[in-house]
């Protein structure tokens, strides 16, 4: 007789909340106005705008495994989850991905088992798309989720598609990641897609439509044909979900032609067949919205894990396509309204007034940058104001000092409408980021009055320099940070930098993801769902069942229906 066969060793669990115990780094949201970072998104955010087609690995997926996957459901139907923008700071992406990953939730009385198929609309990972920023952001915490399937039960499948963080490093890290051919799983999600776009054939006549839309760019050409070719299997009586990167007919009110790389797929390649499009489903703004028209719905749902983006400035109508595009000439427009938002416009209110305490709390680099840069303009109209030596002394440091009032200003101009935000330039975004430029130059004015009279501009050089960054950095940088703070809430209620009042906040809180069931009868009931708060402390379970989260949270994380639920047939 041989040895006895060893007993298979049991998945590890961690037993502290340890980047070592865990197999990945618990990160703290992103510090959207921290300085180096805005340098570095900026710079690739350029980048991307000018390399982005050198860089498009959509033309090179025609050679990966072109699969129509097929999702049949069970005699109850199938269950579908939806969610994204979610990698970001642990305790928010976690929060989610615990309640995506719990085998059943009960929401306002009813019961919702969890989805056979989740789905993911974008901007898995932030800032930027890196090997580790997945592993920390994104794998990391839904593999802590739900490490394994509980034993007898099928995996639940994950399908996702790029946004545009995703795309910062030409799409790698997201082919490696759900594009793999031997690592074909992320915890207990299997992952059977090939490619960045896919098809999935529901349940009673349902179908899944995802595509891969390259920041806004054109539809790839291998991307139309596999598509053409899922299409070839639709007829009248199909149903369509159309997920896209972004939502593009609440964008194209600012910016029209936003709309026309959906319109053309719509009218090239489902049109044709007959097939009714009944939902429109994307992420990249980070709240809930839904738009209703004839026939069909517009939901955006970004709420995985990202900052929350504000609801109050949504246009309450709109036409899609948008009337004034040469899409509106081969496509007709039909009226939606905003019938559902989450948080609600009076919440979003109250938290874009948050600005004042939450901007200088979770950007400190910004409010130090702040700080140095008016220390500098105080330095510089203080030697002028000084004037101690002579005419040849007042020409020197009058150069920074015009150099510092530019740069200030134009800096500010600049600020109101930065290149990630796209579109053009309008009158009211001169108007209020020079406006800012120059509140910031009186703050510098009244700052070098105050420093004048007071005794460090008579010490010794160079104890005034030093002085100033040891006492009045600071001050002023913080003042500097509530005149931002002023600025981005006045801006905002006109539209104008609307982002980043919402970006300076990291608000974490408000989380959204949608749950859908197909029944055998073929109808359609979603069910929006709603994290008023997160869960901010976790307690390993060391001794759970292996498939069982591996961080349990430590305070309540309930959740409600953002909006009744909405059926589509």
């Amino acid at each position: 007789m041989g040895p006895p066969e060893a007993e298979p060793l049991a998945p590890h669990r961690p037993s502290r909340f340890d980047p070592r115990d865990l197999g990945f780094t618990p990160r703290a949201p992103v510090p959207w106005l921290a300085p180096l970072l805005l340098i570095i998104t900026g710079l690739r955010t350029v980048l991307a705008l000018l390399f982005g087609a050198y860089l498009d690995k959509r033309e090179l997926q025609n050679s990966l495994r072109g699969d129509i996957h097929r999702e049949p459901g069970t005699t109850d139907g199938l269950w579908l989850d939806y969610v994204a923008d979610l990698g970001d700071g642990f305790n928010a992406t976690y929060s989610v991905a615990y309640l995506l990953a719990q085998p059943e939730l009960t929401v306002d009385g009813v019961r919702l088992p969890r989805g056979d198929l989740l789905v993911m609309g974008g901007d898995q990972v932030y800032p930027t798309a890196s090997g580790a920023a997945y592993e920390d952001r994104f794998k990391g915490p839904y593999q802590a989720a739900m490490p394994q399937p509980a034993p007898g039960e099928e995996s639940p499948r994950l399908v996702a598609i790029p946004g545009n963080h995703d795309w910062y490093d030409g799409l790698t890290a997201f082919l490696r990641i759900f594009g793999a051919t031997r690592d074909d799983n992320i915890g207990g999600w299997r992952t059977p897609q090939s490619r960045s776009y896919f098809a999935v054939e529901l349940p009673a006549n349902w179908w899944l439509f995802a595509l891969d839309g390259q920041s806004g760019s054109y539809l790839d050409d291998p991307q139309l044909v596999y598509f053409q070719q899922a299409a070839a299997e639709l007829g009248p009586h199909s149903r369509v979900i159309l997920a896209v990167p972004e939502p593009s007919w609440v964008k194209a009110v600012d910016r029209p032609q936003e709309y026309a790389t959906v319109d053309y797929f719509i009218r090239t390649v489902l049109a044709p067949t007959g097939a009714q499009i009944r939902l429109l489903i994307s992420g990249d703004l980070h709240h809930y919205s839904r738009y209703s028209g004839p026939g069909r719905e517009l939901v955006t749902c970004g709420g995985g894990g990202a900052y929350l983006y504000g609801t109050h400035k949504l246009p309450e109508h709109i036409d899609v396509p948008p009337r004034d595009t040469m899409s509106h000439r081969v496509s007709r427009s039909q009226p939606y309204r905003l019938s559902g938002r989450y948080p609600d416009a009076a919440r979003s209110r109250r938290y874009a007034w948050g600005v004042f305490g939450r901007l200088p709390m979770r950007n400190p680099g910004f409010a130090t940058l702040l700080g140095t840069l008016h220390t500098l303009l105080m330095l510089a109209m203080a030697g002028v104001a000084g004037d101690r030596t002579g005419a040849t002394e007042l020409r020197i440091f009058s150069l920074p000092l015009v150099a510092m009032l530019l740069v200030t200003v134009l800096g500010a101009a600049f600020f109101a409408k930065p290149p990630s935000a796209g579109g053009k330039r309008h009158s009211r975004h001169w108007i209020l980021g020079v406006t800012h430029g120059l509140v910031h130059v009186a703050l510098g004015a009244a700052g070098t009055w105050v420093w004048l009279n007071l005794p460090f501009q008579h010490w010794p050089w160079p104890l005034p320099v030093v002085a100033a960054a040891v006492v009045y950095g600071p001050v002023v940088g913080f003042v500097a940070a509530e005149v931002v703070a002023a600025y981005l809430l006045v801006a905002g209620s006109l539209g104008v930098n609307l982002n980043e009042l919402f970006a300076a906040q990291g608000i974490e809180d408000s989380k959204a993801f949608v749950r859908m069931h197909i029944a055998p009868d073929g109808t359609l009931t979603a069910y929006p769902i709603a994290v008023d708060r997160i869960c901010r402390r976790w307690r390993p379970d060391p001794a759970g069942a292996p498939h069982s989260p591996w961080l349990q949270p430590e305070e309540p994380l309930p959740v409600r229906l953002a909006e009744a639920p909405f059926t589509l047939r």
